[in-house]
Parts: structure tokens; sequence; C-alpha cells
């Protein structure tokens, strides 16, 4: 399951910080992007928002993404990877 995703995210988001918790509790790894130290990446967190920066934004190793899921939505997603 190792880098099967990528987390955007900023160090001042709470929602990024509590999604990264609890992946970590799960075991669940993944890649991290800090946004503001990469801003090549602001374009992806972008594009998948409509024109957005908004973080936490999830990119699958299938193209898809998600904007601040959950929990249950990252691991369900993950599933249906496997």
């Amino acid at each position: 399951m190792a880098g099967s995703f990528t987390m955007y995210s900023t160090p001042w988001c709470g929602y990024c910080h509590r999604l990264k918790s609890q992946l970590a509790r799960e075991g669940i790894e993944f890649e991290m992007v800090d946004i503001e130290q990469q801003p090549e990446a602001v374009s992806i967190v972008e594009e998948a928002n409509g024109g957005n920066q908004t973080v936490p934004t999830l990119l699958y190793s299938d193209g898809t993404t998600q904007t601040n899921p959950s929990l249950a939505q990252v691991k369900e997603k993950l599933a249906s990877l496997a």
C-alpha cells in the first residue's frame, strides 16, 4: 500500500494534521507534499479543486483525487485500488 497516494498539504492546515495522524495510526503510508515548500505542486491542487488551493488534497495512483476526505473514504479508495 506504500506510495499509493500523495497528500498535498500545508503546515498550518488543521484538517491535514488530523488526517495525517489518523493515517499514521492505521499504518497507512503515503507521500507528503507541502505546497508552500513545493510551489510547482500548487497547480495539481488547483486543478483538482476548480482553481482553489484546498488541502488536504489526495492524488491516487490511478490519477483520481479526493479533497479533505475522511479516513473511511481513504481506506475505501485504497481498497478499490488494491
